[in-house]
């Protein structure tokens, strides 16, 4: 498996993970593990978008592209 796919896939699971630690914690709770617990899902969250972006464009930028072969003789 192309190592861009691997970034890609972990990338999600980072963000579906974050969503999960986000909200699964109720507005306005006054624990603060449970903040700290909403604050690290959002980190985490936004660190799996990052290395998903991340991903997309290693995939895109490390493509092989077919070479330009120019003929003159014409």
């Amino acid at each position: 498996m192309n190592m861009e796919k691997i970034i890609v896939i972990i990338g999600a699971c980072m963000f579906a993970l974050g969503l999960v630690m986000f909200y699964s914690i109720r507005p306005g709770e006054a624990d603060p593990g449970l903040r700290l617990i909403k604050n690290i899902g959002t980190f985490v969250g936004l660190s799996g978008v990052g290395l998903t972006l991340g991903g997309v464009l290693l995939f895109l930028t490390s493509r092989s592209e077919p070479s330009i072969k120019e003929d003159y003789d014409g």
